[in-house]
């Protein structure tokens, strides 16, 4: 029986040839480009070493290959009506280090909060300490997106299922078709998860950058399954890409020397990240005595805050308290904490950070003018000069105090907008009299095509 042709990607792997057949090195002048030399046949079928030929072709390089990364032979595809080439480097990078970690970010796993992280020290007399407030890496819309597509698989499933139940021939183009779209729902959930994984890992790797932490630890979650609140939030919890999110941390954490270790996950939402005291956890901050889940009250020392705020404070904190117990998994190659000591679980809480005194900021002398305010004061713009004619003129600073009596309008045909006296209301200003205007003593000023405006950058500062 003969076999039929085989089909092949369209690509030519390069990695598989040796020195005499394709070399590529970085060009010495330009950085960014590099070299490749290959050699190519001249005709269809070559017979001898005359049928071939070495061809250049010059390899831009993008900026994320660092400068010192040592180039290797790339795979040529071709797309849309250009040459490809998937290249890969190698670059020396931190070694890793286990132990003697001072400066570590906890990671805590959340539902529409993807991740909930901070940064703790370790001092050198034990005690630790947070570094700030921690920040929040929130989803809630590509998760929506997420649920979304899985309630449709699920519909789709459902109905293949019943068409496999029937034996009605004429259902099989139907299955074809739902077969053909959940094949395009499934491509779809898959995309979005690994986009999703990779902005996540992304972001916890910059935030251990910003905070100059050695260390990220994170709670291994492989064998918990969610259960308690609901079926529907039962399986949100459990779909979450966690898996995908650890592994692209672990390999972008690598290339800027950090280490990524597991926790065990036991009571790190239910203890006080100051005392290790079981926390009650309430509905919000402003209903104390509503039983929920998301705000947590520490009854011992008086703590509150958020449930994964205090979480990852946990994290962070066993993780150091810990560090000389992390070892290297066989199987995965993963650090990994495995259990729980007490002796030094009792000393993995966050002390109190001592409030710094500011410096007194009592009055001792007369208040200086400011200089950059962004609308200058009434006194300080002077009055424009009295226009010719019967109109009246502004008056310049505040009304007096000391008349009894409101003065009558200069002219009656102002032209500014003024409002009719009041009938039905018991307040009747003495300046509204026959619609004469709201204040009597205000006079209108000169229209402004009439007078050049005036400057009102008098007195004001630059705003740089």
């Amino acid at each position: 029986e003969l076999e039929p042709t085989p089909r092949v990607a369209r690509m030519l792997l390069l990695a598989a040839c040796d020195g005499q057949q394709a070399a590529i090195e970085r060009s010495a002048i330009e950085p960014t480009k590099a070299l490749l030399r290959l050699q190519l046949p001249t005709r269809p079928s070559p017979q001898t070493y005359r049928d071939w030929t070495w061809v250049e072709c010059s390899i831009t390089l993008p900026p994320t290959v660092p400068a010192n990364a040592v180039i290797h032979l790339p795979t040529l595809r071709i797309a849309g009506g250009k040459v490809r080439a998937d290249l890969a480097y190698t670059h020396p990078v931190p070694k890793i280090q286990r132990t003697g970690h001072t400066v570590a970010l906890g990671v805590d796993w959340g539902l529409n909060t993807l991740l909930s992280t901070g940064a703790a020290r370790l001092h050198n007399e034990g005690q630790i300490t947070d570094l700030g407030a921690g920040a929040q890496f929130r989803a809630a819309g590509v998760l929506a997106k997420q649920y979304r597509l899985r309630r449709i698989s699920e519909r789709l499933h459902a109905r293949t299922d019943h068409y496999d139940r029937l034996t009605d021939p004429s259902l099989d183009s139907r299955a074809a078709t739902l077969a053909e779209e959940i094949r395009r729902v499934s491509a779809r959930r898959s995309n979005l998860n690994d986009a999703l994984a990779w902005s996540a890992a992304r972001w916890a790797v910059d935030q251990a950058v910003a905070a100059g932490a050695t260390v990220i630890y994170l709670e291994d979650l492989r064998s918990m399954e969610a259960g308690g609140m609901g079926r529907t939030q039962n399986t949100r919890l459990s779909q979450t890409v966690r898996g995908q999110i650890a592994d692209h941390m672990r390999h972008l954490a690598a290339e800027v020397g950090i280490a990524v270790v597991t926790v065990p996950p036991r009571n790190t939402s239910k203890h006080c990240p100051a005392c290790l005291t079981s926390l009650r956890h309430r509905k919000a901050p402003d209903r104390p005595t509503v039983p929920g889940w998301k705000w947590a009250i520490c009854p011992g020392c008086g703590w509150q805050g958020d449930r994964d705020q205090g979480a990852w404070r946990r994290i962070a904190a066993r993780g150091l308290a810990h560090q000389t117990k992390t070892v290297v998994d066989r199987t995965s190659g993963a650090m990994v904490i495995r259990a729980v000591v007490d002796a030094m679980e009792a000393k993995s809480v966050i002390a109190a950070t001592p409030k710094t005194h500011r410096t007194d900021r009592s009055k001792t002398g007369p208040t200086r003018p400011r200089t950059n305010r962004l609308t200058p004061g009434r006194r300080e713009v002077p009055s424009p000069t009295r226009p010719l004619g019967r109109a009246g003129q502004r008056p310049e600073g505040h009304a007096p105090t000391d008349r009894t009596r409101l003065p009558r309008a200069a002219h009656r045909h102002q032209s500014v907008t003024t409002i009719s006296t009041p009938t039905t209301s018991r307040h009747r200003p003495r300046g509204a009299a026959l619609g004469a205007g709201f204040h009597l003593h205000a006079h209108a000023s000169p229209p402004r095509w009439a007078e050049p405006a005036p400057d009102l950058t008098v007195r004001m500062g630059s705003l740089s």
